[in-house]
């Protein structure tokens, strides 16, 4: 019933990704309502209730609740959080904060994945420049992906943009990953590396692209509740990530409303 390459990853067809496109949007339309949702003085546990709202409205499932024992249907990550941020009412987001939201959805056995980070009202200039940055990233990793070229070369534009940019830290830990009828697949995708290496991509690949970049130093460590990943020296971090299916056309990104096609087309040649 699934496919896979020589190398193991799961290829799908033109059918499964309609599926896997279904999934993707339930994904992004909650994100869609998050990004227009939050406000200083809501707690990132009224996000998640919004988020868990709309996706089983939506017949979906939250892909995050319970995984690995993950309390919550989304991940909250404020500031030096870098990912994997519990949602609670233990803070209430400020004015001047940045939030990561990180959301995952099954529709009928299938997964989306995507994250966004998003200004709590006015932000300093370099939080909106670190946004920027991130975003662009994965926008850079995404466009790679186009059958022929090599998984190593999504990382590497991810990288060498982040680098052209100023002086941020990529968690070298953290990075992107298959996905399908599950949530994490091979293969592991690195934000970083050279060019030309590892497996060809094929259409009917699956891949979250998701750059973490921090405004410091890359180094991480993960707190006592053994999720929250933050900064080593307690600078701000950010992140972004879309699911995107490998076509003959180049990339369909399937948690973006508009399949990424806008985006998309400003970085042709």
């Amino acid at each position: 019933m699934f496919k896979r390459n020589k190398h193991g990853i799961q290829i799908k067809s033109p059918e499964q990704l309609e599926k896997m496109r279904a999934a993707g949007l339930v994904v992004g339309r909650t994100l869609d309502l998050l990004r227009r949702s939050v406000e200083p003085g809501m707690t990132p546990l009224d996000l998640d209730v919004i988020a868990e709202k709309a996706i089983r409205d939506a017949g979906a499932i939250p892909s995050f609740k319970g995984y690995q024992g993950f309390p919550a249907t989304i991940c909250a990550s404020v500031n030096d959080e870098v990912v994997h941020g519990i949602p609670t009412n233990a803070r209430k987001l400020q004015e001047g904060d940045i939030i990561s939201i990180d959301c995952g959805a099954i529709l009928e056995g299938w997964h989306g994945d995507s994250a966004v980070t998003v200004p709590i009202g006015e932000v300093d200039p370099k939080l909106t420049e670190l946004m920027r940055v991130t975003e662009e990233a994965m926008w850079r990793g995404i466009a790679a992906l186009r059958p022929g070229r090599h998984l190593s070369d999504i990382g590497y534009e991810v990288e060498r943009y982040v680098k052209s940019q100023g002086r941020y830290g990529i968690p070298p830990e953290y990075g992107g990953h298959g996905i399908g009828t599950e949530m994490h697949m091979d293969p592991w995708i690195a934000n970083h590396g050279k060019p030309g290496r590892g497996p060809a991509l094929e259409e009917g690949m699956c891949l979250a692209i998701e750059p973490m970049v921090n405004l410091g130093t890359e180094r991480t460590r993960v707190l006592a509740d053994d999720w929250t990943v933050v900064t080593i020296d307690g600078k701000h971090s950010a992140h972004f990530e879309h699911s995107v299916a490998v076509t003959h056309n180049g990339p369909w990104v399937l948690t973006a409303l508009d399949g990424g096609e806008s985006r998309l087309a400003q970085l042709q040649p």
